[in-house]
C-alpha cells in the first residue's frame, strides 16, 4: 500500500471516533450520573489536542495520534466487557481506535523508511 492510503485510515479512524464518541454521550446513551458537558471533554478532549497536526501530516502528531488511541482502545474492550447494553458501541470504539492507531503508525514508519 502506498504511504497516503495509511493516512487516509488514520483519518478515518479519528473522524469515527470522534463522531462516535460525540454520538455515544449525547444522542445514544447518555449518562445519567455525570453531566455530558464533563464526559464529552474528558473523551473528546484529548483527541483535538494534535488534531492540526494530523491534519497537516505532521509526523511528530501522527505519532501523538498513535499512543493517543491506545487508551480508547482500552476503554472500548472493558466497556465491551462490562456493559451488554453498549456492546456496539464500545466494539466500534475498538475499530476506530485500533484504524487510527495503525493508520497513524504506518503512515509514520513509511515515512521514516522512505
Amino acid at each position: 500500500m502506498q504511504r497516503i492510503h495509511y493516512y487516509y485510515a488514520a483519518l478515518i479512524g479519528f473522524f469515527g471516533l470522534f463522531i462516535l464518541l460525540m454520538a455515544w454521550h449525547t444522542l445514544l446513551s447518555p449518562s445519567t450520573k455525570l453531566p455530558t458537558a464533563l464526559l464529552l471533554l474528558l473523551t473528546v478532549g484529548p483527541l483535538l489536542l494534535p488534531f492540526k497536526g494530523l491534519l497537516n501530516r505532521n509526523l511528530k502528531s501522527c505519532t501523538w495520534m498513535t499512543y493517543l488511541s491506545l487508551p480508547y482502545f482500552a476503554h472500548g474492550v472493558a466497556e465491551a466487557y462490562v456493559s451488554q447494553s453498549e456492546r456496539p458501541f464500545a466494539l466500534l470504539e475498538v475499530l476506530f481506535s485500533l484504524l487510527l492507531c495503525f493508520g497513524a503508525g504506518l503512515y509514520v514508519y513509511k515515512a521514516e523508511k522512505a
